[in-house]
């Protein structure tokens, strides 16, 4: 039924379609973070031209991720309110458009940072990938742990960054990594609480879906905003300020 809904959708819907598909948002986030990365790593002058073939390759990666996984999840998204709107569960596309556009992009993003970038940046990215998909995807309708798992690959696109621009993956990548990684428990946890009855209708088992007086989702949030606070002050231990050209050398020491 969403096949013959999908083919009856006009040209430019379908192109508008395949964006929603990406979920600009957090595609968003990726870029930033990045680009972050990728200054931060940068042991000399900015390399623009390095940076834009970065930011295409992730950009496809994390484009098809975003559509393998809406997928994947294609019918919790139709019972979950906030979700139903997506291509998939509307009928502006279907399934076989989807899996076909989703595997397509990761393919292209990869060699596409392989073949401009390096092999690093190119392997960061499939990680990412394969342990947002393959690990934090079906694990997210079993244990309250997803989140902790689905905060890896979250994390890892500054690395990506980093990589492209350092070419190794030294002790500032994994700075950038852990800022990031931890930020990601009080925003996720507060927009789970939001929405923690479309969550439950859907099956999947977020914290404050199991946590009812939302006292352990209370404290999840202050302890690792804590430990953000804790991990964000590291580069300025290590005196990590100024240029990105004394950022990087300070790291690759």
């Amino acid at each position: 039924m969403n096949e013959l809904r999908a083919d009856a959708i006009a040209a430019p819907s379908k192109s508008w379609a395949y964006v929603a598909l990406t979920k600009p948002d957090v595609t968003f986030l990726v870029v930033i973070t990045t680009v972050a990365g990728f200054y931060l790593g940068s042991s000399g002058p900015m390399d623009w031209m390095l940076l834009l073939h970065t930011l295409c390759g992730t950009l496809l990666v994390a484009g098809g991720t975003a559509a393998l996984n809406q997928y994947v999840e294609r019918d919790m998204d139709a019972v979950m309110r906030r979700t139903a709107s997506r291509p998939l569960p509307s009928g502006q596309l279907s399934p076989r458009e989807v899996l076909n556009f989703g595997f397509i992009t990761i393919v292209l993003g990869t060699v596409w940072l392989a073949l401009a970038v390096n092999a690093l940046a190119s392997l960061v990215a499939l990680a990412t990938c394969v342990l947002y998909l393959g690990v934090y995807t079906p694990l997210k309708t079993r244990t309250t742990l997803a989140t902790a798992v689905g905060a890896i690959p979250g994390a890892l696109p500054p690395v990506i960054g980093w990589a492209a621009a350092h070419g190794s993956l030294s002790l500032g990548g994994w700075v950038l990594f852990a800022i990031l990684f931890f930020w990601q428990f009080p925003h996720f946890m507060a927009i789970a609480w939001i929405y923690r009855e479309d969550y439950a209708r859907a099956g999947i088992r977020m914290l404050p879906v199991v946590d009812r007086n939302g006292d352990a989702t209370f404290r999840q949030i202050v302890c690792t905003s804590a430990i953000l606070v804790w991990v964000s002050a590291l580069p300025s231990c290590w005196a990590w300020r100024g240029s990105a050209i004394s950022s990087a050398r300070l790291f690759s020491e």
